[in-house]
């Protein structure tokens, strides 16, 4: 079959394009395959894992522990690159917001959970929980929901609305739940089933203007410009590996103006300087490279796809099918596309296109319990993907029947 463009791709993005996948040695070394899970965690370009081996083999230490060179390189280094997450994130106030170190998105998440929320939360508090959005963002509230009740402080759990079949937020159900006790709102920037955009301005609209939003950014730092002085949330989570750095590596942003000031309990011990040392060299490549460049075609590789798919009566498409078309006037889908064939099951369909040299994920994808129940295939994709692959892919799937 032929692929539809949508939209089109210009020669000068192309360009671009390629220059950039040039710069990843796992994807050109091996150009029979296609690497179609960066929602899992993405590939790296030559400049962070040079940085890594910079960093090891000049300035390796411990940080905020010596006096001498190296020692300080490290500490130097640790807090220039909390400086270049709050630039990468585009905060104008800095000296009032927080960045902390962390493993990922996950433990990012547990820390606010465990050491940040249970002194803001009072007796019949209630928290909004996306209980259809990743289980990193969905079990961390539950505990504090019940370390809370061991203590005596009992809040409600409010589950985010969504919308019937298209995997988004219901903003109207949700103004209509949220009430003045209504202190806490987990939310994902973008779906990592559905890929959608899920509208994080609607949710501060729908909850008022006190209370704290909670911004899972897993899916989107790193994949499309992110910025905190047009988004008004008060917590912004990450994960370094899923924006080109080293797996064990990410960040929590913290506005801290909405409640107690944020300050991970417990003592501080060594962080992690190597993955650290990766995610200032990986915020520098996507800030050359461009943000918006990185979404434009990563967003058209997608739509792309989900074009291609809409010919193809053997596959339902998860998300908000009026999102797919090339002219729907809806916002598309990011770089993230998620499919069922009817008759194939989806972990059969993984292997099948494993054989034909294109790694994607077939399982339920961590979803929570108000998620899909069913398995599918996810295709996600970043700046290294091409249109060929795009093609070739579609080729593979129409051949399936």
């Amino acid at each position: 079959m032929t692929a539809v463009t949508a939209p089109a791709i210009r020669d000068d993005l192309r360009q671009w394009q390629q220059a950039l996948r040039a710069q990843f040695p796992i994807v050109t070394g091996h150009p029979e395959l296609a690497y179609l899970d960066s929602a899992a965690t993405a590939q790296k370009p030559q400049a962070v894992l040079d940085a890594v081996q910079r960093y090891l083999t000049t300035s390796n230490a411990n940080a905020a522990r010596g006096t001498y060179t190296w020692a300080n390189r490290t500490t130097e280094l640790v807090e220039r690159t909390r400086e270049r997450v709050a630039r990468f994130l585009g905060d104008h106030r800095p000296d009032r917001s927080a960045v902390h170190f962390t493993s990922g998105t996950t433990e990012g998440l547990r820390t606010i959970a465990r050491d940040w929320l249970p002194g803001f939360l009072r007796d019949g508090d209630e928290i909004v929980v996306p209980d259809a959005d990743h289980q990193a963002n969905i079990a961390p509230w539950r505990e504090a929901q019940r370390l809370l009740a061991r203590e005596g402080t009992h809040i409600r759990v409010v589950p985010m609305p969504y919308q019937s079949g298209s995997g988004d937020y219901d903003h109207r159900a949700l103004a209509e739940r949220a009430g003045p006790r209504t202190r806490f709102v987990a939310t994902t920037h973008v779906h990592h089933v559905y890929g959608g955009d899920m509208n994080v301005q609607r949710i501060r609209r729908a909850v008022g203007p006190d209370a704290v939003i909670c911004l899972d950014a897993a899916q989107s730092v790193g994949h499309l410009p992110v910025s905190v002085a047009e988004l008004d949330v008060d917590f912004v989570v990450f994960s370094g590996h899923k924006a080109l750095a080293l797996p064990g590596s990410g960040a929590v942003w913290a506005r801290q103006e909405r409640g107690p000031a944020f300050a991970p309990g417990g003592w501080n011990g060594t962080p992690n300087t190597v993955g650290i040392a990766s995610l200032e060299a990986a915020l520098d490549w996507l800030d050359a490279a461009g943000p918006e460049r990185v979404e434009h075609w990563t967003v058209a590789l997608a739509a792309r796809l989900t074009e291609g798919l809409r010919h193809l009566d053997a596959y339902e498409i998860l998300g908000c099918p009026l999102s797919l078309a090339a002219d729907s006037a809806v916002q598309r889908r990011q770089g993230i596309v998620t499919l069922r064939h009817r008759a194939i099951d989806s972990g059969d369909l993984g292997f099948i296109l494993f054989s034909h040299g294109f790694m994607v994920r077939s399982d339920n994808h961590c979803q929570g319990d108000a998620g899909e129940k069913t398995g599918s295939v996810r295709v996600s994709l970043h700046v290294y993907n091409t249109v060929e692959e795009i093609d070739r892919l579609l080729s593979v799937l129409a051949s399936l029947g």
